[in-house]
């Protein structure tokens, strides 16, 4: 499906932001990590927060849940023997898995997804919980893998951090249970220190205490501590919601974003600073963002590598900043569902932005004035693009029509629904190819 958003002057009113998949993610697996009972509110739906909630089962938890919040009952540190699990086509969800099942005897992980998933290598942590004295069967690293554990050791760990995370967020989850203390060290570079911010801080709320280093390329893991049963309430989502201030920022507009956490450790929580930064007149309390756009916004220099996801929006509202603003530090965006500085900007010209693209920054002419519009773009599949390209629809002249805009579902799939709330005029239509 298309979509053509049509010039909007003005937007206007009140949506709770989207849940985090990360911190849902986290939280089904400590829940089912504690002996008793916890409740989440406001879980996200998404491919992986099902993946988990299915494989937690599979292990022994109960889970009940309505529409508001979850209620798992939790195997503590004595997960059901299982033959097999299936973690779909979600990648975090294995990783952490693969070392909860090593208090397992023997179970498998099946290669559903051999296009995708089934692609990728999990070297770095077959490795580690080897050395542990998990004995691991596998296809050069990949999918299907087998573990056969019942007794992994703690003690000194290593790992590698050069291309995940997860891999150390997994022995975080593992280590606090293990008759042993640990140390675990991680060697190179570690990749989204964000995201295991982000672990520490559930694991902790979860009861659980780890001495991290500063720059968390060392830890200090007591053995034989107990998850508590707790109640979980997941913060909103800033990825998405960046797209939806954003949108607020370019128009005339009384916008207020719900769920929005001050303190949060999201990296993408920077698109409040920046906004304001380019003088956007908005207020951030008690979890609330809430936005008086006037349309009138003034160039910004960025440095992107922490708030990812959230830079194609901060672009998108900058095309129509006073100046030319600068986003540096940005080369990962190259290496995402697409190339997110080559495809975008290319769209983005076609809209009449005047950008320019370096190997990792991205330089933005502002056109206070607005572009022209008028035209058909390709949005290459992927979900962050597609909701950048609709912001700069609010602002053109003439109408875009942003081809197979339905693959926003991969992170926000009410994002139009959302838009239209809000009084944007956007209508689906049948694709053209």
């Amino acid at each position: 499906m298309d979509v053509i958003v049509t010039p909007t002057p003005r937007l206007q009113g009140t949506i709770e932001a989207l849940s985090s998949k990360n911190y849902t993610t986290r939280y089904l697996l400590v829940a089912a990590l504690a002996e008793g009972t916890s409740t989440i509110y406001y879980p996200a739906h998404s491919e992986d927060s099902d993946a988990m909630r299915r494989c937690i089962r599979d292990l022994g938890a109960t889970v009940e849940e309505d529409d508001e919040k979850i209620v798992i009952t939790g195997f503590g540190r004595h997960p059901k023997a299982v033959d097999q699990l299936d973690v779909g086509n979600a990648g975090a969800v294995l990783r952490f898995l693969m070392a909860i099942a090593s208090l397992c005897p023997d179970v498998t992980f099946i290669n559903r997804y051999p296009d995708s998933l089934g692609k990728r290598p999990h070297h770095d942590l077959i490795e580690s919980l080897g050395k542990m004295g998990v004995t691991i069967e596998h296809n050069e690293g990949k999918l299907p893998i087998t573990i056969k554990g019942g007794q992994p050791r703690g003690g000194h760990i290593q790992v590698s951090g050069n291309i995940s995370s997860q891999f150390l967020s997994a022995l975080l989850f593992l280590t606090p249970l293990l008759e042993e203390d640990s140390e675990i060290e991680v060697l190179h570079d570690l990749k989204s220190k964000v995201v295991v911010g982000q672990t520490l801080e559930v694991l902790e709320q979860a009861g659980i205490v780890i001495h991290a280093d500063e720059d968390y390329m060392r830890f200090r893991v007591p053995g034989r501590q107990s998850y508590q049963a707790k109640t979980y309430h997941v913060q909103g989502d800033y990825p998405g919601s960046a797209a939806i201030l954003a949108a607020a920022a370019v128009t005339e507009s009384d916008v207020i974003v719900n769920r929005l956490m001050e303190n949060s450790k999201q990296g993408e929580r920077a698109v409040v600073d920046v906004l304001r930064m380019m003088e956007t007149p908005l207020t951030h309390e008690n979890g609330v963002v809430h936005v008086k756009g006037n349309g009138k916004l003034k160039a910004v220099e960025f440095d992107g590598d922490h708030a990812t996801d959230a830079v194609l929006a901060m672009i998108a509202a900058a095309v129509f900043a006073e100046g030319t603003s600068r986003f540096y530090n940005v080369e990962n965006l190259r290496y995402k569902e697409c190339d997110r500085i080559t495809d975008y900007l290319n769209e983005l010209r076609k809209a009449g932005a005047n950008v320019e693209e370096r190997q990792s920054e991205i330089i933005v002419h502002g056109r206070p004035e607005g572009v022209e519009g008028g035209v058909d773009i390709n949005a290459h599949y992927d979900h962050r693009v597609i909701m950048a390209l609709s912001i700069v629809g609010l602002r053109s002249k003439q109408p875009i029509r942003i081809h197979d805009a339905h693959h926003v579902a991969k992170s926000y799939p009410i994002y139009f629904d959302h838009l239209t709330a809000l009084g944007a005029n956007v209508e689906w239509v049948e694709g053209s190819h």
